[in-house]
């Protein structure tokens, strides 16, 4: 069908389609939106607190024991439960809609013509009948049917596998039943703009687009990150040790004639009791809330797991463009080969152009949106007219140029405009007053030109031409014995906050390290005037990157920081190069090109007014490109990663010298030393402090360097601390039974009192590696601390102190408790300081 046509069929215009009429057809085909993961309802947000397989036992065990006739333990048990599990849900269902909070801002936007006008507008919005703008890197938010199309190549790999690029035009297909491969003119879903532009009218949306139909095709199991292959190896070593040593307990018992079921319920509570039941859920609160924190600073999460990829990182691979410098790119001057600004260079780079222009809108890289800009000002755009565009030699990395063959009245042109080292070699004459003169009389002041505008801090593009004859198509081939016309200047400030911002990485020990595919000598200027250091005393070209192997390349990163001239293939090798070397590894970059890299990256990080492709590569999205903005967001990642890695260090601790000290107790005691019941109690009351972990304070000594969960580390602190709890609760026991004498109900009151108040204050003394008065914990730590040590004494003297068959006390009795656990908080404030000196953090 012809364009006229196509209007008809779906009721469009050339100027798209009314806002009213957008609205109705929304009404009538809704969202434009593929339900690819569903988010969790809160009837499941709460079932998933139970997901485990001890507690399946224990409640089997519970019930069994229900009907056997134990039923004032069993329903306790069940009521304790139920807290545990409502008080995961309500933080875990506050964390799901601060998650929601942020997606808005990683949500993909398009270009639409509505009202006869561009505008941007969320994807899921769009409708049958709207005309979108598309250009390189864009990923193509519904199925379409190409209406203009210069140089367009689509990856269709998400539905056909078929990695390598097709070509794509506006032509009408002959064919009556063309197979889906011969479908040149249409656009389908998920696919990606790789080279050149166009405008297509969209014709299916949602499920009903291909895409939609096929759903099940663009589900993929996500890679598993450092973050999660460390809590995975965490948790495999705690089960291990919680099956031994359950086993351990239960068979003891049993032997000691405490009774099977007794000793099974005993042996699992305990499980329970020591398995980090609340990680998960202090896991999300801490990483939903780093998100909504990055949040106000300008950062959006796509990726909850990448804020401790962000903590870890040690070194930042960034572009020059928007990082270093504004990212606001002018064209400064457009001259000759003798200097003189001349006219029609920016012409011709006008008809050379990739950028989309509506209504003064302009959608392109960054070159052409900033020549386009220049020329609004006060070009006579009417002299555009006389040239029509045949056919687009797209750009690409290799030859650093893109060419146009347009028509004009004297006959066609091929127009070429790129990087000069590419552009000049390409070309046999040069236009010296409006004469076409040999080149290489001049090849020598053209070079000079080039460096002396470089070393300035300007970014230099070439202009060249030649007349060419009609042929059916045109390639790079076509791009030699061209005449070189002149020089476009363009200009970009470099930032204001890039030094106080490079001064904050060094102190958090992150390298910057740049990554460009600019020259040398203007990659060198902008690092001079920002102050970033040229490590190794030279930059590395991408020619020289290129030439490298493998080990070669791994040593010359680790001595090299500024990388020119980079293609993106080569960008991804240093990326690799870095990671293989043991460096976690963040790279920043917008374009589509810089996708490879974006995913190869530990984190990717990616600007909101990017490429699409590079933002769905992509983990985190800057909401502001700011070096500035990254350093918050390591900021944000060690601290999340410290307040997690304290709960893990206290609860480990704590819980492995419990149950040590239950294991040991169980050979010479005549009675179970805590009940069921008791024993859930008190891993219940001791998490009350610590789901505010999460937001606690963090010391400065913290964010100076990265920081991983290392499991070989936790254990050996877990065995070092524990064992101290676990001297501690044996005296303990010792004393109530042989000198007080206490009987099985005094015994368990009191060991449960000790047991509870020393997790819940020793947490100040694990929580930092400074002196504890060096070291101020947030009020909410503090003040739920003081709850949980009210509610832990005050049940015992509570009207529920029978059912949870609890012995009255004393307040001198309570007195020796506290006394007990300040004696057990100072040691191991003492023993702390030994043991990071000897084990370092």
């Amino acid at each position: 069908m012809q364009p006229e046509e196509i209007f008809s069929s779906l009721g469009s215009s050339k100027d798209g389609l009314s806002s009213r009429e957008a609205k109705e057809r929304l009404q009538k085909y809704g969202m434009n939106e593929i339900e690819r993961e569903k988010r969790k309802s809160a009837p499941l947000i709460f079932i998933s607190q139970f997901h485990n397989p001890l507690i399946y036992i224990l409640l089997v065990t519970t019930i069994l024991a229900f009907f056997l006739g134990d039923g004032t333990e069993a329903v306790i048990i069940f009521i304790i439960l139920f807290i545990n599990g409502a008080l995961g849900f309500i933080q875990e269902y506050r964390s799901e809609k601060a998650l929601e909070e942020v997606r808005k801002y990683t949500s993909p936007t398009i270009h639409v013509l509505r009202d006869g006008h561009a505008a941007e507008l969320h994807t899921k919005y769009l409708v049958p009948g709207d005309i979108i703008l598309l250009s390189r890197g864009d990923i193509i938010p519904a199925d379409a049917r190409i209406l203009e199309s210069f140089g367009m190549e689509v990856n269709e790999s998400i539905l056909t596998d078929e990695s390598m690029p097709v070509e794509k035009n506006a032509a009408p297909i002959q064919k009556a039943s063309p197979a889906m491969h011969q479908l040149s003119n249409t656009l389908f879903m998920g696919s990606t703009v790789t080279e050149g532009h166009g405008k297509a009218m969209v014709t299916s949306t949602g499920k009903n687009a291909l895409l939609g139909k096929t759903a099940e095709k663009v589900k993929t199991t996500p890679l598993q990150t450092n973050f999660e292959n460390s809590i995975r190896e965490f948790g495999g070593m705690l089960l291990q040790l919680i099956l031994v040593m359950t086993a351990f307990i239960f068979l003891v018992n049993s032997f000691l004639g405490h009774g099977w079921l007794e000793s099974l319920l005993f042996a699992l509570a305990i499980a329970v009791g020591i398995t980090p039941g609340l990680l998960p859920v202090i896991i999300t609160i801490g990483l939903s809330g780093g998100a909504m924190r990055l949040l106000g600073k300008h950062v959006a999460v796509r990726r909850l797991d990448a804020i401790e990829d962000l903590g870890d990182m040690d070194i930042l691979c960034a572009d020059k463009t928007g990082t270093l410098t504004e990212n606001s790119v002018s064209l400064v001057k457009h001259v000759d080969c003798m200097g003189n600004e001349n006219e029609k260079i920016l012409l011709y780079s006008l008809v050379c152009s990739s950028a989309l222009v509506h209504n003064g809108r302009i959608k392109g890289g960054t070159i052409d949106s900033a020549i386009w800009a220049h020329a609004l000002k006060g070009f006579p755009m009417e002299r555009l007219k006389e040239y029509s565009r045949i056919e687009t030699i797209p750009f690409d990395y290799g030859r650093k140029r893109m060419g146009v063959v347009a028509q004009h009245a004297e006959g066609r042109l091929l127009i070429s405009k790129g990087d000069p080292e590419s552009v000049i070699p390409s070309c046999a004459k040069a236009l010296v007053s409006g004469k076409e003169l040999p080149i290489s009389s001049y090849s020598s002041r053209l070079h000079k030109q080039f460096e002396d505008f470089s070393s300035e801090g300007y970014r230099v593009i070439a202009v060249a031409y030649k007349k060419i004859g009609k042929k059916e198509s045109y390639s790079e081939e076509d791009e030699g014995e061209m005449v070189f016309m002149g020089f476009l200047t363009l200009f970009d400030e470099p930032k204001k906050d890039a030094l106080p911002a490079l001064e904050h990485f060094r102190h958090m020990g992150v390298e910057v390290y740049v990554l460009t595919g600019d020259g040398l000598a203007v990659t060198a200027e902008v690092c001079r005037q920002v102050g970033v250091e040229v490590k190794g005393g030279r930059i590395l070209a991408g020619p020289e990157i290129g030439r490298m192997g493998g080990e070669e390349l791994r040593k010359k990163v680790e001595t090299h920081n500024i990388y020119a001239r980079l293609t993106a293939s080569q960008k991804l090798m240093v990326v690799e190069a870095l990671k293989s070397n043991g460096h976690v590894v963040g790279f920043v970059g917008d374009s589509a090109d810089d996708a490879p890299a974006l995913r190869a990256a530990d984190v990717g990080i990616a600007v909101k007014g990017g490429a699409d492709v590079a933002r769905e590569a992509s983990d985190i999205i800057l909401l502001r490109k700011s070096l500035n903005v990254i350093a918050n967001g390591i900021a944000e990642g060690r601290k999340t990663f410290s307040n997690m890695k304290k709960y893990i260090h206290n609860t480990i601790s704590a819980n492995f010298g419990n149950m040590f000290s239950l294991s040991i107790s169980s050979l010479f005691l005549p009675f179970i030393p805590l009940l069921p019941s008791q024993i859930l109690l008190t891993n219940l009351l001791s998490d009350i402090p610590l789901l505010s972990v999460s937001t606690d304070n963090v010391d400065k000594e913290e964010l100076k360097k990265p920081r991983r969960l290392e499991v070989g580390k936790i254990t050996r602190l877990m065995v070092f601390f524990g064992l101290i709890s676990s001297a501690f609760d044996i005296i303990t026991m010792a004393f109530l039974f042989f000198i007080l004498g206490a009987d099985a109900a005094l015994f368990r009151t009191l060991w449960f009192l000790e047991s509870v108040l020393s997790e819940m204050l020793v947490v100040f003394a694990i929580r930092t590696q400074k002196p504890i008065y060096k070291s101020m914990p947030s009020m909410l730590l503090m003040g739920l601390t003081a709850a949980g040590v009210f509610l832990s004494i005050g049940v015992i003297f509570s009207p529920l102190a029978p059912f949870l068959e609890f012995a009255p006390i004393t307040l001198p009795m309570v007195g020796l408790v506290v006394a007990i656990v300040l004696g057990y908080v100072l040691v191991v404030e003492l023993a702390k300081r030994y043991f990071y000196s000897k084990y370092g953090a």
